[in-house]
């Protein structure tokens, strides 16, 4: 069920409550409420058991009225329903407030907020790819509502600018998170500052007496507690620790009992479990590329390996492509595979490998090394990488075994991952 999870969420805070509404697309919209956004959290409620919605958005008026807005797939109109003060049910089907498609095409993502007496909806419009961030207001909830396009990619390179929520700090600042398309390499945030004009936000950078913002590259931080330092997102891993660190995602919901970091202190023990193929496979661990050129290297022991066992590093979608070590009647070999097929590389003559891929221009290359990172060879030939199920495509640990008849699938340990940006393309020939 690639792409038919949760979709797109909103997080509000109401009477001393978290809340997060998210839809999925066959079965309708969810809640889940916490104390701390760490959680714990509740199991999810349907608050509209429905296939086809999307979108959705909690507010609670000043009287404490509850309203839900969303949208449905496709994109369009937009609905709201009145909802139960706990947020746990809607008590209508919904009224038609905003649908525009001449003017506002491929409505979605409306986020719904108020402010100087004015109801305002975010909402992107024209699409991921060439579309504009729209707001409309309204001093009636049901409208009708007037509205504005507030950000736009202009002279930037910044495609499609929208699909984000609106925040206002402490101290008053606003700012505009939201996300662009670039491909095989996702959806990048951006944070863009807002400041208000006669009760209408500019969002970014906007022209002198100009009403239209575009993304700005960079800015002045927040003005926040000095305790919130600037941080990069993590990437490489020793797995030293006890726990994962925050960068890794499982490409499924994991099985716990197939993977330690204790097991082997200072490992990353994967256990292959049956799968047919790569996109089947359980526990695959990913994360998120965070430059447009880099390295990303493991080191992995394959001493315990069992026959019919495929174990590597790959760049997932739904094209993936990668570098495995196959286990077949005693012999251990590498091969590369991608969809143009499979190259049969040497055969494994050490327990220990590394297996590194280099991405570029939305090319990967895979590379491997038998003398513990000496030197490393090319396998197989540089093949792009894809966007799929509004995702990125991603680097991936992987370990699964296509002899389903096992009572055991064997195991490889993981000793590190390490990740290198780079600035061009000699830089990735020198390292």
């Amino acid at each position: 069920r690639y792409g038919q999870g949760a979709w797109a969420p909103s997080i509000r805070y109401h009477d001393g409550i978290f809340f997060v509404y998210f839809p999925t697309p066959r079965e309708g919209i969810f809640m889940s409420i916490a104390s701390s956004a760490e959680g714990p959290w509740s199991t999810p409620v349907a608050v509209i058991a429905q296939r086809g919605l999307e979108d959705p958005c909690p507010f609670w008026d000043d009287d404490g009225t509850a309203y839900l807005i969303r949208s449905q797939t496709g994109a369009g109109p937009l609905f709201l329903h009145k909802m139960s003060s706990d947020g746990r049910h809607v008590l209508d089907d919904g009224k038609v407030i905003v649908q525009n498609r001449q003017a506002l095409p491929t409505l979605e993502g409306p986020k719904l907020y108020k402010r100087n007496r004015y109801y305002y909806i975010f909402a992107p419009y024209g699409g991921v790819g060439t579309g504009s961030q729209a707001v409309l207001r309204s001093k009636n909830i049901y409208g009708p509502y007037e509205y504005r396009t507030v950000l736009a990619q202009g002279v930037t390179s910044v495609n499609g600018p929208h699909q984000g929520g609106y925040v206002e700090t402490p101290t008053g600042e606003g700012w505009f998170v939201h996300f662009h398309s670039q491909g095989a390499y996702g959806r990048i945030d951006y944070l863009e500052p807002v400041k208000w004009v006669g009760d209408w936000p500019i969002i970014g950078k906007a022209a002198d007496g100009g009403t239209t913002g575009e993304p700005v590259p960079t800015w002045k931080r927040p003005a926040v507690s000095d305790n919130f330092p600037i941080e990069k997102t993590q990437t490489s891993d020793e797995f030293n620790d006890r726990q994962l660190g925050l960068q890794w995602e499982w490409n499924h919901n994991p099985d716990d009992a197939n993977w330690s970091l204790t097991a082997r202190r200072g490992f990353l023990r994967l256990k292959a479990m049956p799968a047919s193929d790569l996109l089947h496979a359980r526990n695959t661990l990913t994360e998120m590329m965070q430059d447009p050129i880099f390295n990303l290297t493991a080191r992995i022991d394959t001493t315990k390996m069992m026959n019919g066992q495929h174990a590597g590093l790959a760049m997932f979608s739904n094209k993936p492509s990668g570098i495995s070590i196959v286990e077949n009647e005693g012999t251990r070999r590498l091969q590369f595979f991608a969809q143009t097929g499979e190259i049969d590389g040497p055969a494994l003559e050490k327990a220990v490998v590394q297996l590194r891929v280099h991405v570029e221009e939305e090319t990967a290359t895979y590379f491997y090394s038998v003398d513990d990172g000496r030197s490393f060879r090319q396998i197989g030939q540089s093949c792009p990488i894809y966007f799929s199920w509004w995702k990125a495509a991603r680097p991936a640990l992987f370990n699964f075994n296509t002899n389903v008849g096992l009572n055991t699938f064997g195991l490889v340990d993981v000793d590190w991952v390490h990740y290198r940006p780079l600035k061009d393309h000699l830089a990735a020939r020198l390292h």
